[in-house]
């Protein structure tokens, strides 16, 4: 039997009062939201949005690859998602003569669908609340190491039994509100699925870098796969004879659109989030965190497009990782900004202030400064922590020569590693890298947080210039050829390899002194959070508290609504195919758009033609390619950004200008119609109108 019974934890939480359109909410508990969104405007229940009994609209919607979301679209697994999700699968079947991210793909027909090696969807089967299994046996007197045994111990049997339900299935136990909770989630892999459509990156990231977290926004960000089972509807490896997956639930559409006020219902799976930290937390990461790898990612951007500029293949090359650098480096620009519009450190810390007064007398007295005490201990240590990261470990070299070795210790061979690293390589670029990597990390960090091993070699060479041309002359890792014939005999000698070498000499350095004192720090930080939690609630009963996001299926509900980043200024929440023809430069590559959009706006008629829209549903990272949805259940677009001054939603959403991006799936039909020349697609799509 299932369990139906909630914790009465679960319940207050879920019972409280939201505000504006905040909050990632759990479906399992959103019969405790639907009144809300009913009076907001929706009109399904409760048992529609997520069932275990019968089929549901959660039954539509999977986990993408390892980070973002798709929705099922067809009783044929037709799937879509975005492009920026999509965007490595179709880098990888694009070459120089068929460059699938400039030119975009469509499969004509079944034959024509590309299968993508290492990509699954998961559709979520059922969470469950387990607290009381998981902590059976805990005692408030246990260290933390022995209440993680008790959590690791109990979760086992859960997970286990969960896992034997069927075949295919996959299952988690996931610490909610920093351990106060826990819930089982069970999922169905599928393993086969394939590429149908994706268009030209002139569309599919139109605007680039440049428009990236920005609005207003014409950026058809939308990818097509379809997900293939066995003859039983089983999943599978990729196989010939496989066939299209047959879906308990897929979304109608709707072409109905959206007008300012429409309810807007977002269903995926929010990355990570952070909504309940102290004030210090916010500080590192407002002053401290994202200017330092906004600085350093910008060092490696400008060396990687002055490359791509200059040469399509490299562009090819470098366009996915140069993608996945940016991403981050925009938001966290944005995010610097909002928490400092917002002043969150300081109204955290009048929350604090009265949070004290409330504590004192309490077991909670004192709680928020031990937390300050404990981050004060961790924070110059995971400030070189996160340096080295986003230096060392931002050379392709050093990653791949640990890489070539630990595949060679268990006696794989090497050759597949070689092809893969070397397909999307070009050393100039890593060179360069390189060396504006390890003179950051020279001038910036304080000597007392600099290896020994740098410190000598660096001394030895006299230059990073100089350090950089001995490594990368000597490195065997340099060749595809040398790396695809070394065996396991060989890894003793590369223990001396200058690549090998100097990556396996930092990660020694952090394993022995950054590690041991960020792990324990967390580890306390982690502990004192559970009791913060907590204490929050008992401090504000009134108040609807939602888990931090953490990759797990949410629902978030709002409106469509424009917003006011500043004075004089206020945007309309919908944008058309006149902003991208006035945004047309064929001179920029971002803004290029392809010959066929243009040749269709000179015949006119498509003037008014819907591309994006903003609303105000509370989403984050892994709520990209979320199914956006009507009042009727019906999807009306695909969610995939946020606006660059509500980027700090992460850590404070503020309702004025927190908005979510999603393509018009209007804009979506459009451009398969008219550039993919792929209609045949609408024959087994459900329209509701």
């Amino acid at each position: 039997m299932k369990r139906i019974v909630l914790s009465f934890f679960i319940l207050m939480v879920a019972m409280g009062s939201a505000i504006a359109d905040e909050g990632m909410w759990l479906p399992v508990l959103i019969s405790q939201r639907i009144a809300d969104m009913q009076a907001k405007g929706f009109r399904l229940s409760a048992e529609d949005v997520y069932s275990v009994n019968q089929a549901s609209l959660k039954d539509a919607v999977v986990l993408f690859g390892g980070g973002c979301t798709g929705e099922v679209v067809s009783d044929q697994g037709l799937l879509l998602t975005n492009h920026h999700c999509g965007y490595s699968f179709i880098q990888r079947h694009s070459s120089v003569e068929h460059d699938y991210l400039k030119d975009g793909f469509w499969a004509m027909d079944r034959s024509q669908e590309l299968p993508n090696r290492g990509l699954s969807v998961s559709f979520l089967q059922r969470m469950e609340d387990v607290t009381d299994e998981v902590l059976k046996g805990y005692d408030p007197s246990m260290t933390e190491a022995q209440r993680d045994s008790v959590v690791r111990t109990n979760s086992a049997p859960i997970i286990r039994a969960a896992m034997g339900e069927g075949k295919g299935l996959r299952a988690t136990v996931e610490a909610l509100y920093y351990g106060n909770q826990y819930f089982l989630f069970v999922y169905k892999i599928y393993r086969d699925v394939r590429l149908v459509g994706a268009p030209p990156s002139s569309i599919g990231k139109f605007g680039g870098d440049t428009d990236n977290w920005m609005w207003p926004r014409h950026t058809g960000d939308f990818s097509i796969f379809r997900i293939y089972a066995d003859k039983d509807n089983e999943p599978a490896d990729y196989s010939e004879d496989n066939v299209p997956y047959r879906p308990k639930r897929s979304f109608k559409i709707s072409r109905a659109g959206v007008k300012p006020g429409d309810f807007t219902f977002v269903y995926g799976c929010p990355g990570s989030t952070k909504e309940y930290v102290m004030s210090e937390e916010v500080r590192y990461v407002a002053e401290v965190s994202d200017p330092q790898k906004i600085d350093l990612r910008t060092k490696r951007l400008d060396i990687q497009r002055k490359h791509m500029s200059e040469s399509q293949a490299v562009r090819i090359q470098y366009s996915s990782k140069n993608a996945g650098i940016s991403n981050a480096w925009k938001k966290w620009q944005g995010e610097v900004k909002g928490l400092k519009k917002m002043k969150t450190v300081a109204a955290k810390r009048e929350f604090e202030s009265r949070f004290n007064k409330w504590a004192e007398g309490t077991k909670y007295e004192g709680l928020v400064d031990k937390i300050g005490e404990y981050y004060a201990e961790r924070n110059p240590y995971y400030h070189a922590y996160e340096y080295y990261t986003e230096t060392i470990r931002g050379v392709e070299l050093l990653q791949f020569a640990s890489n070539v070795v630990n595949t060679l210790r268990t006696g794989r061979s090497a050759a597949g590693a070689a092809e893969s690293f070397f397909k999307d390589y070009y050393q100039p670029i890593d060179e360069e890298i390189f060396v504006a990597m390890l003179d950051a990390f020279d001038k910036n960090m304080d000597d007392s947080f600099k290896p020994e091993y740098f410190k000598e070699k660096l001394s030895a060479y006299g230059s990073v210039e100089a350090w950089k041309d001995d490594l990368f002359k000597n490195s065997v890792f340099t060749s595809a050829a040398k790396v695809s014939a070394l065996t396991k005999d060989d890894v003793d000698a590369l223990m001396s390899d200058p690549a090998y070498e100097l990556q396996d000499a930092f990660n020694v350095w952090y394993a022995e002194t950054l590690a041991p004192v960020i792990t324990d720090a967390n580890a306390k930080i982690r502990l004192a959070n559970r009791d913060y939690m907590k204490a929050q609630m008992e401090f504000e009963p009134d108040k609807a508290f939602y888990p931090d996001a953490n990759l797990t299926l949410r629902v978030a509900y709002g409106h469509v609504e424009g917003y006011s980043p500043a004075d004089g200024m206020t945007y309309a929440p919908v944008s058309t195919l006149k902003g991208i023809i006035e945004k047309d430069n064929p001179e920029i590559f971002d803004y290029n758009i392809p010959q066929a959009l243009r040749d269709i706006y000179a015949e006119g008629g498509h003037e008014d033609q819907p591309v994006c829209f903003i609303a105000t549903n509370h989403t984050s990272g892994g709520n990209s390619g979320s199914p956006v949805i009507n009042a009727d259940g019906n999807l009306i677009g695909i969610n995939f950004d946020r606006v660059w001054e509500g980027t700090m939603s992460d850590i404070v959403f503020d309702p004025e200008v927190c908005r979510n991006i999603s393509i018009d799936i209007r804009y979506l039909l459009f451009v398969v119609d008219k550039i993919g020349g792929a209609s045949y697609l609408f024959d087994e799509m459900d329209f509701a109108d």
